[in-house]
């Protein structure tokens, strides 16, 4: 028995999605009010809890020989930051306490590439890179970051803990969007007017999903191992976009300090109508350097071999296209 936290979510989604095609019989950790459309068709067991419950977590993880720590409170921007410690900084200790309780062989925490300290000169990073909490930009880094050193401290301490840090992912399903699906939804509503000098690491989810159970049976406790796939520029991204949908690209780009002020305002505003900004600052500050990455190590210790992002952006186009708007 596998048990998943965050199933519901957009990498949680398609892991589950993976390991139901491989067989296995899962539990998925939900809260109350999670929607459980998109799991339904697994064959899985619910247990209803919360991260912040330490007894709905034991009682969830007994019995399971693999735990994997999806879930976590992903946002650029928060009325209330002290949510995002509390979900992913005690949430993940919480987890890993009771998968110790409960007996479990092996835990995977979702971390994020966000945790490693881009370098200015657009470098790659690598899990060599530094990661320091005066290097994280915004709540939701820091965040991340404090939740993965809690998991490499249990590892060190002695749980098998391993440490996925997935890039960018794209592809279909993104319910909420993530900040990257954000990208593809604003373009496709013709809400990206211009655009910042930037770059990311691209990755189709599946492969992210794959790599997660690669990173259970191959993994090494106490390391992390980034999951990404293609070093991408924003303009590049967008251009393939345009290609994709038949939109026309953004040909104008503003300077970082143009999208600083652009952010300033939105979030001015954001803090009246208490509403999420179209420009958070958090994304804007992200902006100012490119978040490249090298995932040799993966690919050399975990036979992890990402596909290209072209069709998984395709995938993603295709989606947000069918879906409803808000």
């Amino acid at each position: 028995m596998i048990l998943v936290t965050g199933g519901t979510g957009f990498v949680g989604n398609h892991l589950v999605r993976h390991l139901a095609a491989r067989g296995e019989r899962l539990r998925l950790l939900v809260r109350p009010s999670s929607d459980l459309s998109t799991v339904r068709d697994y064959g899985a067991e619910v247990a209803v809890g919360d991260l912040l419950d330490i007894d709905s977590l034991l009682r969830a993880a007994r019995g399971c020989s693999a735990v994997f720590h999806v879930a976590a409170e992903y946002s650029l921007w928060s009325r209330d930051p002290s949510r995002l410690y509390r979900s992913n900084v005690d949430g993940t200790r919480n987890m890993l306490r009771a998968a110790r309780r409960a007996g479990v062989r092996r835990l995977v925490h979702t971390s994020s590439v966000g945790t490693i300290c881009p370098p200015a000169n657009g470098a790659p990073v690598t899990e060599m890179s530094p990661s320091t909490l005066a290097g994280m930009v915004g709540h939701y880094k820091r965040s991340k970051l404090l939740a993965e050193r809690a998991a490499m401290d249990a590892a060190a301490r002695g749980q098998d803990v391993v440490v996925v840090n997935p890039t960018a992912p794209i592809g279909e399903r993104d319910f909420k969007p993530t900040p990257t699906g954000r990208i593809v939804l604003d373009f496709l509503r013709g809400r990206m007017p211009a655009y910042v000098d930037t770059g990311l690491n691209l990755v189709d989810v599946r492969d992210v999903a794959r790599g997660h159970w690669l990173a259970l049976t191959r993994g090494r406790s106490g390391h992390r191992y980034l999951l990404g796939s293609e070093n991408i520029s924003l303009r590049r991204m967008l251009s393939i976009l345009a290609q994709l949908s038949g939109r026309p690209a953004p040909r104008l780009r503003i300077p970082h300090a143009a999208a600083w002020v652009a952010g300033a305002a939105c979030e001015a505003w954001s803090r009246l109508l208490g509403q999420p900004p179209a420009v958070p600052m958090e994304g804007v500050r992200m902006a100012r350097k490119r978040m490249y990455a090298d995932c040799s190590k993966a690919q050399q210790e975990l036979s992890y071999s990402p596909a290209p992002v072209e069709p998984a952006l395709a995938r993603a186009v295709a989606w947000f296209q069918g879906r409803p708007k808000p």
